[in-house]
């Protein structure tokens, strides 16, 4: 179908919608990683690195949609260690041990997520002067190299583009819609990266909560690797209520401190 047909079909146009919609939820996990590994570079480094984590996770994107055949044989089994768990109500194995290159690919980059967000947890609680960091003289606190950042932020593109890429196959045949998916979601993360950064900045308890997404998700990656796939669903309503919980908490405690405030200028 060329470009002119894919214009005029509505199916085209609700395929789009559909998989950008998707893409920008999807992307979430990108975007929290992103802030929070560049919220500890110094300030005149952080957008910047929030951009370059962007546009290469949009370069790798198209390169993988480009390599379309490639991606798709992905799943298919490189080796089987002959384990099967019990069978579910949807009669496959609760979890199986045939692995493709992106179950590879999702337990790596699991693995490498449970790692990092456990280590900035550590960080968070107990700075400390590691490899790769820095630190600051005036906070005491340890800060990453631009470059430790910009290698970690490639190293988990790589994942969830992977993932998108997949998901993407899966909703439409159509390389132009997939291409024009990928940009859409991007260009709206980079909108939001800057914002969602700062917001994260300004209220440290979020940053915890994030750490704690970046877990689950690790952990989500792992399971998946192994076949078990949970409900991206669940993922998510649970981190909306969290979060929903913690804004209130935020809500709480503004209105405490300009109690404070008042009852002090009186």
């Amino acid at each position: 179908m060329d470009i002119v047909q894919l214009l005029s079909d509505p199916a085209a146009w609700l395929a789009l919608l559909t998989l950008v919609t998707l893409e920008v939820i999807l992307g979430i996990d990108n975007l929290i990683f992103i802030a929070i590994l560049s919220n500890r570079l110094p300030e005149h480094q952080q957008q910047k690195a929030r951009r370059i984590g962007l546009i290469l996770a949009l370069v790798m994107r198209i390169a993988l949609l480009m390599l379309i055949g490639w991606i798709v044989t992905l799943q298919t089994p490189l080796f089987d260690l002959g384990l099967r768990g019990e069978i579910g109500p949807n009669g496959q194995p609760t979890f199986e041990t045939a692995f493709s290159g992106r179950d590879l690919i999702l337990l790596a980059g699991g693995l490498f997520l449970l790692w990092k967000a456990t280590k900035e947890i550590h960080h968070n609680i107990d700075p400390v002067h590691d490899s790769g960091e820095l630190l600051d003289k005036t906070t005491k606190t340890a800060t990453l190299t631009f470059g430790s950042a910009i290698i970690q932020i490639i190293a988990l593109d790589m994942v969830f583009s992977v993932d998108s890429i997949l998901t993407a196959v899966g909703m439409t045949d159509e390389i132009p819609i997939m291409v024009a998916a990928v940009v859409i979601t991007v260009t709206i993360m980079l909108f939001a990266a800057d914002p969602l950064a700062r917001f994260i900045d300004r209220n440290p308890t979020l940053v915890m909560l994030a750490l704690a997404f970046l877990v689950m998700i690790g952990l989500v990656l792992i399971a998946d690797g192994f076949g078990f796939h949970v409900p991206k669903g669940y993922i998510y309503a649970a981190m909306g209520f969290s979060v929903g919980v913690e804004v209130l908490n935020m809500i709480k405690r503004n209105r405490r401190l300009k109690l404070a405030d008042r009852e002090q200028a009186a």
